[in-house]
């Protein structure tokens, strides 16, 4: 159990869902085994391997705890080998400053399902392959990725994001 300093300290939780590849790279001979790593600040979380798939289907969940909401989330896509040490098979960042932002906007709950609260453009200083949509959606702020891989020929990765408060949190 953590101590109740951390939690108060703590804005709140997020969670990342990394939803699935596209076009990924071919690290093995004819496919890859690709598995997503994100990072932000000292926490590192990890999806499950998908065998012999460039077009890999993970939905997974993985919870970060935001203490701070400026730092950027580093997602690195890896091709699983069991003999050599895994490849990387490209990397993406993106900040959840503009998320935060529309979670703080005020009388969310007056807005219909399906409000587009911000939309977010592709630019040389993000790593969106399209248009990125906040959206007020079944009561709570919702933010959809699709992150084009930097440092590697091709590939994507879909990404949401959802707020979670925590009880005994700090909160935005």
């Amino acid at each position: 159990m953590e101590s109740p300093n951390v939690v108060s300290n703590l804005l709140g939780l997020l969670e990342v869902r990394i939803k699935r590849g596209r076009n990924l790279v071919v690290r093995d001979m004819t496919a890859s085994d690709p598995y997503v790593v994100i990072k932000m600040g000292d926490q590192k979380l990890r999806t499950r391997v998908i065998h012999n798939d460039v077009n890999p289907v993970w939905d997974n969940d993985l919870i970060v705890s935001i203490k701070d909401a400026t730092l950027p989330i580093k997602l690195i896509v890896y091709d699983y080998d069991v003999i050599s040490k895994d490849d990387r098979m490209g990397d993406a960042e993106f900040d959840i400053k503009s998320f935060v932002e529309a979670l703080k906007m005020p009388r969310l709950d007056r807005h219909p399902n399906g409000t587009v609260l911000k939309r977010i453009q592709p630019s040389r200083t993000n790593c969106l392959a399209e248009e990125s949509c906040i959206i007020w959606k079944d009561k709570q702020v919702v933010q959809e990725l699709c992150l084009r891989l930097r440092n590697v020929e091709t590939g994507e990765v879909e990404v949401e994001l959802r707020w979670i408060n925590p009880p005994g949190c700090k909160g935005l």
